[in-house]
């Protein structure tokens, strides 16, 4: 395997005077026009995107605190982990309501206590684990002019779409069911986690 190498264009010696100047190709000389401003270069990324990592006590069943966003100091049970890099986790509902939703494995406490998953329909979980699924649904209706003067006055009710109810059911169905055979578990979902004057988190064992 002899691979031909391009010859560079050779360059020319001239005589000025006394000395000798070495004299470029024309195709090795220097630009005469530049851009006035900076060029912007897309930089080159050379991480890779490696898949997320979740810790050894988020395991599915298991029963977390959530530090953040609307439902914090609820417990809620992990279902799954997603491929997105977060969790999937419900309340159930009917328990403390917290719905079907996606959590931030960095802003969750992992407790010692487990949930039976057992009789949880998995192709209703994996539908809800879809990244398409939580993504909301756009808006046609463009606003006039009484929808213009309509905007200070109380804003319309979200209304869930049949479809996550239905899922919502038939997920907290099998949960509930096991949830009733342990004593005190309902009591411990229902109450919120909260810190007060003096509590020390770090010495606490959840």
């Amino acid at each position: 395997m002899s691979a031909k190498r391009q010859e560079q264009p050779a360059s020319k010696t001239k005589k000025f005077g006394k000395g000798e100047r070495e004299i470029p190709h024309h195709t090795q000389k220097a630009k005469k026009f530049y851009p006035a401003e900076d060029e912007s270069k897309p930089k080159k990324v050379r991480k890779s995107i490696k898949p997320a990592r979740p810790r050894a006590s988020l395991t599915p069943g298991t029963v977390l605190i959530l530090l953040a966003g609307r439902f914090r100091g609820k417990r809620v049970i992990l279902l799954k982990h997603l491929p997105q890099g977060v969790l999937l986790v419900t309340g159930p509902y009917k328990v403390n309501g917290v719905p079907l939703r996606r959590v931030n494995a960095r802003y969750v406490i992992a407790t010692s206590v487990k949930v039976d998953l057992k009789g949880i329909d998995e192709k209703t979980v994996e539908k809800v684990g879809e990244e398409g699924y939580f993504t909301r649904e756009k808006k046609n209706q463009k606003v006039g002019e009484e929808g213009f003067f309509k905007q200070g006055e109380k804003p319309e009710k979200k209304k869930v779409t049949s479809a996550r109810a239905s899922d919502q059911k038939a997920v907290d169905k099998a949960l509930l069911g096991n949830l009733k055979q342990e004593a005190m578990l309902m009591e411990y979902l229902r109450s919120s986690f909260s810190l007060r004057k003096g509590d020390r988190p770090h010495e606490m064992k959840f």
